[in-house]
Formats: structure tokens, sequence, C-alpha cells
């Protein structure tokens, strides 16, 4: 006589695992369930991070292990009891800090400085797999965006971020220092503003070559070729330390510099206080979003903001390492990297 188990056999997916400091593995675990307020999503795009590699280095807040991922989009595949505004079968992305919206700085709308935030793939498991759940109040319709473009809402919301706290004014003339993926996002999100023009300065000329199509007026391989003294507003998107203490150079007087770019946690830069009192420089820094992603998805929806041209590596699940060390190392030319995990090879 035969018997049959009534026991119900998991669902499982697989998962990018950053087990510790530079160790991880591509895993398959079991798919999580939504409760309440949540709804499962089916990840189609994840783009990495420079967060991404800093976490996988070591030198991130957070802690192991941790499934990264906070660039994606996807389908709707079910939804908590509690849920009222999606259903399965919604396309969406996801603004992946949340905050509680009690304390003390969310009362005084600073949700990017929530005392109890939590992030997906930072301290909650996150889009480096096949599905991820997110609180209904994170996730934002894409409507028909692609997949692809709505992996942008993310980077694009910190950009507008960081370009609300410029303050431009009418005919700034800027120079934008980086021309990577964030940087050609800052230098479009630049030009909405009514700037009379941005300069671009990268060492890669094909980067340069990308933000003449969008617009860049003048570009320089060479930052010491850019005049000094003479932009309005100076914004680096590198964070490095050398780039950092030489934006002063070329602001004029009264002028501000915005320092986007993510640096080491352990760098420090010299920069003459002197110089800041007598030529009265504001020096701004910025910190993630501050609910600027239905921003970031109304000019991606609209065609304001173009992120296709920025994608150079679109990779499986089980490449996200290989991505992680192009990032890394340059080994090979890369703008944005995005991880398909629904793609089997």
């Amino acid at each position: 006589m035969s018997t049959v188990s009534t026991e119900k056999t998991e669902k499982k997916m697989r998962a990018a695992l950053i087990e510790a400091k530079e160790r991880l593995r591509v895993v398959e675990t079991g798919i999580p369930q939504p409760v309440l307020n949540e709804v499962l999503i089916e990840v189609f795009a994840s783009g990495i991070c420079g967060t991404d590699l800093h976490i996988y280095k070591g030198d991130y807040k957070g802690t192991y292990p941790i499934i990264p991922g906070h660039e994606f989009s996807g389908i709707v595949r079910a939804v908590g009891p509690d849920v009222r505004s999606f259903k399965p079968g919604d396309r969406v992305a996801v603004e992946p800090n949340i905050s509680c919206g009690i304390c003390y700085e969310c009362l005084n709308n600073r949700q990017h400085y929530c005392e109890n935030v939590q992030s997906v793939g930072v301290t909650r498991p996150g889009a480096m797999a096949q599905f991820v759940t997110a609180p209904e109040g994170a996730v934002f319709d894409i409507g028909d965006l692609s997949f692809e473009e709505a992996s942008f809402m993310e980077p694009l919301s910190c950009v507008l971020h960081g370009v609300e706290r410029f303050r431009l004014e009418l005919a700034d003339r800027v120079l934008l220092i980086g021309a990577g993926p964030i940087g050609l996002l800052l230098l479009q999100s630049l030009l909405l503003t009514g700037c009379s023009r941005v300069d671009v300065a990268d060492r890669d000329p094909d980067r340069l070559e990308t933000a003449k199509r969008f617009g860049a007026a003048n570009t320089f391989t060479n930052l010491n070729d850019a005049p000094r003294e003479y932009y309005h507003k100076v914004c680096d998107a590198t964070g490095a330390t050398s780039v950092l203490e030489q934006t002063v150079d070329f602001v004029r007087s009264s002028g501000t510099v915005l320092w986007f770019g993510v640096p080491n946690v352990q760098a420090e830069v010299r920069v003459s206080p002197f110089t800041l009192f007598a030529r009265e420089i504001t020096i701004l820094s910025t910190y993630t979003s501050l609910r600027n992603s239905w921003q970031a998805l109304y000019l991606l929806q609209e065609g304001r903001i173009k992120v296709k041209e920025l994608i150079s590596h679109r990779l499986p699940l089980h490449e996200f390492e290989k991505g992680l060390k192009i990032l890394e190392t340059h080994s090979e030319p890369a703008m944005k990297i995005l991880i398909m995990p629904q793609e089997l090879e």
C-alpha cells in the first residue's frame, strides 16, 4: 500500500547571497511570502550600484548575510491581506529606503534620516534574487515603462534630491566632474533646471561622447583644462578625494560646490578654509533621496531623462559577482550593469 505525503513543497528561488566580506555565492532559498501590507515582486531587472560593491567589500552599513540589490523593477505576483493599491500582474519599481513615519526625523520631513529606517538590499533581503518583498508604501506603478528603464527610478531619485539641494538658478554655468551612469543622470537633470551650460570632465573619451549627445557644452579629458573660478556651480560625481579637493578651484566667488559622489568611508580631504572664507564658497553634500521617486518615475515615463544608452551589461544572476568585479577593477568598459534574475544563462 502506497502513501501520499501531505507536506507542502516549499517553492524555491535563486538569490545572490553575500555571506561575509568578499564572500558571495548564488544559493537556492525559499520564495518569501508577503505579510500584511507587503507585496511579492518577481524581479526582472536589478541594477548594480556602488553601494552593492561597498557592501561586498565590507565598508558599508548593514549586516551579513544579506541579499543585496535596491535598484529594481518587476511584476507583482502576490499581495498581503492589507494591501489595497496593488494586485498580481502590476508592473512596479520600489523605493528601497523604508521610513517608519513616526520618529523625530520622519515627523520633520527628513525621512532619509529615519531613526528606524529599513533598506531593501541593505538591512532586509534585496533584489539580486528572483523574488523580493517590499511594503506597499514603497512600491510604485510603472505602467508601460520598460523594466530596464524603471530600474533607474531609485538612482534617479537620488540625483533629483541632489539637484534640489543644489538650488540652481536660471542661466547658471555648471561644471560636472564624472560622466559615469550617475554623472550622466546628473547632466540630464541639471539641463532640465535651465542652466545656460553644463561642461563635463571625465578621463574616458567614450563617456564624454555620450555626455555630448546628452547636451554637454564642453568636455574635458583633463580637469585642469577647465576654466578656473568660472562656474556658478561645480558638481563632483566621482567621490575621489583628489577631485573633491580641486572642486573649489573651478567655482566662482559666492558659488556652490556639490559633493555628490560617494567617497570611501575612511577618506579625508584637504580644503583651505581661508579660501572658502575669502571667496564665500558653499560646499554641499547630499545623501540618498527624499520622496523623489515620483519625480524620477514621471521624468522616465515622459522621456525627459533617457537611460537606455547608459546600460552596458545585462548579466544573469549567477554572474553578479562578475559584475561587481567589473565595477571594482574597470577590467572592461562599463556603465550601468543590470542583473536579469529570470535569465538562466
